[in-house]
């Protein structure tokens, strides 16, 4: 496996921000961790989607979800709702540790 960019504890406190849950109404998300996990490797490595490695899945179906995400402003919602968490944008240029 890749070697991941979330402690256990950042993921506790950030889980329940994200769609995709079980009490959530649509499709439950098979896993919103990985999923995470992939959009923060690209963030970090700053390489193309297509360069994903395969232990986060296809590449395109995470975009997708990425995608979508950004759309509907998934990813700043949650960042208002935890003051603490982390910038996050959608062009992957510009990301703040």
């Amino acid at each position: 496996m890749t070697r991941t960019m979330l402690r256990d504890d950042q993921w506790e406190r950030i889980k329940e921000l994200l769609p995709g849950k079980a009490s959530d109404c649509g499709v439950t998300a098979a896993d919103n961790r990985l999923f995470l996990e992939a959009v923060l490797w690209v963030a970090r490595t700053g390489a193309p989607w297509r360069d994903l490695p395969t232990d986060f899945g296809h590449w395109h179906r995470v975009y997708v979800r990425y995608n979508r995400w950004c759309h509907k402003d998934r990813l700043r919602n949650s960042k208002n709702e935890n003051k603490s968490s982390h910038t996050l944008r959608r062009d992957a240029i510009a990301y703040r540790a």
